[in-house]
């Protein structure tokens, strides 16, 4: 396993990361339970947290990037028709940030011109940070990241995240017969199933109800570890993702072939 030689990163991955660690004080210092909780009109929590860390990374984006546009969790979007947009889920996994799950992490993206090129995933309780970069690769704690080899399924480790579409679709009983054959099923969820899928080990992971701002980065660690990233009819991610196959490619090929066309 080889490092990471930080003379290969660009300047949008320092303020990146620097504006991740950022978040997770705030985030850390907010842990201990002592904040407001209100529900949004999609019915999902926001935190005093939640603002701050957002605000925080703003402020550090900006005044690096003053012509980049930010879309964010709390405070929406800002110049959405830059060149450079940032994607921000200041606190993904919200609901269990509440219930003092360590089980949330800040998620930091940047899409140009559409692709989405930079991902940074940072959760402090786990203390867990991982990056990549276009053409550079996928790194945890700066370690280099690769998917696994596993192509059987018989032998795959499968995690499994949001279900609710899946689970009232035509995809619901193709789920089953994945599970049915594989060595092993878990749902680890939220950011950390991504970062076991990018250091090789697990081998899938399938969601069918996700925000483009919960996986950004991720879909940018994935691919950059040597997997391959898409919704769950094949598409690659964008601003309209709402579901996610990732898997190494072979594994992802199979699987792909199974669910594909049915789930919207």
């Amino acid at each position: 396993m080889t490092s990471y030689d930080e003379t290969l990163s660009s300047e949008h991955l320092h303020v990146a990361l620097e504006a991740a660690r950022a978040a997770g004080k705030i985030s850390r210092d907010y842990y201990a339970g002592n904040f407001t909780v209100e529900t949004k009109a999609d019915m999902t929590p926001v935190t005093q947290a939640d603002v701050e860390c957002e605000a925080a990374i703003r402020e550090i984006i900006l005044e690096r990037f003053p012509d980049h546009g930010i879309h964010g969790e709390e405070m929406g979007r800002t110049h959405g028709d830059a060149e450079y947009l940032w994607l921000v889920d200041p606190i993904d996994g919200t609901k269990g940030f509440v219930r003092q799950y360590p089980f949330f992490s800040t998620q930091i993206a940047l899409m140009h011109n559409g692709e989405i090129v930079l991902g940074v995933s940072s959760a402090p309780m786990m203390k867990e940070l991982a990056w990549a970069e276009k053409g550079v690769g996928a790194f945890l704690h700066g370690e280099r990241l690769a998917v696994s080899g596993i192509g059987d399924p018989q032998r795959a480790s499968v995690s499994t995240g949001n279900l609710k579409s899946l689970a009232t679709s035509d995809g619901w009983g193709k789920l089953g017969e994945i599970i049915a054959v594989a060595d092993r099923i878990r749902g680890y969820g939220d950011f950390y199933h991504y970062h076991l899928l990018a250091a090789g080990k697990i081998d899938a992971v399938i969601e069918s109800d996700v925000n483009i701002l919960d996986v950004a980065a991720l879909s940018v660690l994935v691919t950059e570890a040597g997997g391959v990233f898409t919704d769950l009819n094949g598409n690659p991610p964008g601003l309209g993702t709402r579901s996610v196959l990732a898997a190494n490619p072979a594994l992802h090929a199979h699987y792909l072939g199974m669910l594909q066309g049915l789930v919207d």
